[in-house]
């Protein structure tokens, strides 16, 4: 994040710490529970979001070299995202042109080819079918019309995006819009894949995006875990067209008033989350990325799949392994005394932020949540004037599926 754009987000959160105050939407809304229950507006979500929308997959980092890939899932179908001999980013269905089975199940690895375990079709990582075993019975006279299916794809800022359709439109530019500048700024392709959480849930999707929305909670439900080392009650809220950005305080912000602003660091002392619609959550700083990638299970309204990816840096993984910092892992995570200015975060320490606080915290009171909107006598929720990006969040999606925004509270 640009220097200057960094310090006036921090004085902007300093000054609503000091008065007690917090980010304003200036009014209070009503959100009809029909949204998170409703089965044909789950299928329409589905399509519209999910189907026929582009998608963030990954971050450079998953694969940096020529040959490495992943499988994703998550869409309705099985595809194959890869790093091609000339280093291009390309996504490819992960089905034989034979007969439809898939090439490869294990989720990520390195592989120059592909050859489908069926017949043993195989296939260059720029897609072109270059063996047909006993091709002179077979008599497939063309293979050059018969190479893996590409989706548009495009790698931007470190970012990996796809569509799911074949001649769908992408323009990484277009989707960033404005915060395209944040995001070239982090160079989010230095960061490298250190694991993954796989969460998944009896609640509708968006249930998962809301616990994001707002801190007002960290006091209450997380006491005993993230409000340890974050501040609730006061963030700093801004939109980007159907995105937004989500700025809350560390424990130890006032430190840096003893410092000269020269060597004031906005991720030192922040969790800078964005919203990329309609189905990421990211939090970035220059050492350490958790990117959620959240998803309806399917054209449901019942269930959902959060998968969050943890990226680091090579200069923070580097100081995990060979410095005199203080690693925070999983034993030491939330004790605010460890942060002593001289720690560094390790992926075990992310990961269990996950398990304890968003898994057994905040989806455990989305899954209740969801529970009580399908009993049928809960016809509403509420969202307050401190929580705009809940008003942001419903009103974007209501927007795109042709909705009335939501209702003010009188």
């Amino acid at each position: 994040m640009k220097n200057s754009l960094g310090l006036r987000l921090l004085d902007e959160l300093l000054n609503l710490l000091d008065e007690g105050k917090d980010a304003d939407a200036g009014r209070i809304v009503k959100n009809p529970t029909q949204s998170y229950t409703d089965e044909q507006r789950a299928t329409r979500e589905w399509q519209l979001f999910f189907r026929e929308y582009p998608q963030l997959i990954g971050l450079s980092g998953d694969i940096p070299n020529p040959g490495d890939y992943i499988i994703n899932n998550d869409l309705g179908v099985s595809v194959i995202a890869l790093r091609d001999k000339q280093k291009k980013f390309r996504v490819f269905l992960n089905a034989c042109r034979h007969r439809g089975a898939q090439l490869c199940e294990k989720e990520r690895g390195k592989r120059n080819s592909f050859s489908c375990p069926f017949h043993g079709w195989t296939y260059d990582s720029s897609g072109r079918l270059i063996g047909v075993p006993e091709d002179q019975n077979f008599g497939l006279a063309d293979r050059a019309s018969f190479g893996l299916v590409e989706l548009p794809s495009e790698e931007r800022y470190g970012l990996l995006w796809m569509h799911p359709q074949r001649e769908g439109a992408l323009s990484v530019e277009d989707i960033l819009g404005p915060l395209a500048e944040d995001f070239e700024s982090w160079d989010l392709s230095q960061h490298m894949h250190a694991g993954e959480n796989i969460i998944k849930k009896n609640m509708n999707w968006k249930l998962a995006n809301d616990t994001f929305g707002e801190n007002y909670h960290f006091k209450r439900l997380h006491k005993n875990t993230l409000n340890n080392i974050a501040i609730g009650d006061a963030h700093v809220f801004e939109t980007f067209g159907r995105n937004s950005r989500l700025v809350f305080a560390s424990r130890g912000i006032h430190k840096l008033k003893d410092k000269p602003r020269a060597r004031w660091r906005i991720d030192a002392a922040t969790t800078i989350l964005y919203f990329l619609f309609p189905n990421i959550q990211m939090t970035v700083s220059n050492r350490q990325v958790a990117m959620f990638r959240i998803y309806p299970d399917g054209p449901t309204a019942q269930r959902s799949v959060i998968k969050v990816g943890h990226y680091f840096s090579a200069e923070a993984l580097d100081l995990i392994d060979n410095s005199s910092k203080t690693v925070i892992g999983d034993h030491n995570v939330y004790d605010a005394t460890a942060r002593d200015g001289n720690a560094i975060v390790s992926p075990e320490a992310t990961m269990e932020v996950i398990n304890s606080t968003a898994e057994n915290e905040d989806f455990k009171m989305a899954e209740m949540a969801h529970r009580s909107a399908e009993s049928g006598l809960l016809d509403q929720i509420i969202f307050g004037r401190n929580e705009p990006a809940l008003h942001h969040f419903h009103n974007t999606y209501n927007e795109a599926l042709g909705l009335a925004p939501l209702e003010e509270l009188h």
